[in-house]
């Protein structure tokens, strides 16, 4: 396969606060620094918050494509993710992400199809592949 990019520019508005957008998307993403930070603001998107969705999604992404491949019968899935950001020898890192997927099934017999269906997803989630945080994942399977 060849080489893929992904276009993303960013605009500053004001203050601390500015825009995201790509040439092969329609919408526009407002960013800013975390109010952890000095003048950050709240209930905007912040790079910390991009960053562990950006794994979350990734996720999600993989086990789709492998269940499909796997031909895993599931009826939803979702997961919530914690990024954790440190400073680390005076240089601030997103040392962990902590994914929680929940898988919901029909059937109790696909239950071990399903886990090793989500294992198989963080072990080949391409996000994940190329970051140096620690990604933990905490899998759940309900079957409905």
């Amino acid at each position: 396969m060849e080489a893929h990019y992904y276009n993303v520019d960013i605009s500053w508005k004001n203050n601390r606060i500015g825009e995201m957008s790509s040439p092969e998307l329609s919408t526009k993403v407002e960013i800013a620094t975390p109010p952890q930070f000095p003048k950050g603001v709240e209930n905007i998107w912040s790079p910390e918050h991009l960053f562990t969705s950006a794994v979350s999604s990734c996720l999600m992404t993989t086990f789709l494509a492998i269940a499909e491949n796997s031909k895993l019968d599931f009826l939803n899935f979702e997961c919530k993710s914690k990024g954790k950001l440190e400073q680390v020898e005076g240089k601030f890192l997103m040392t962990e992400i902590i994914l929680e997927p929940i898988v919901t099934i029909k059937n109790e017999s696909e239950r071990e199809k399903a886990l090793k269906v989500l294992e198989k997803s963080e072990i080949n989630c391409l996000i994940s592949n190329s970051i140096k945080s620690e990604i933990v994942m905490i899998p759940k399977i309900i079957v409905q």
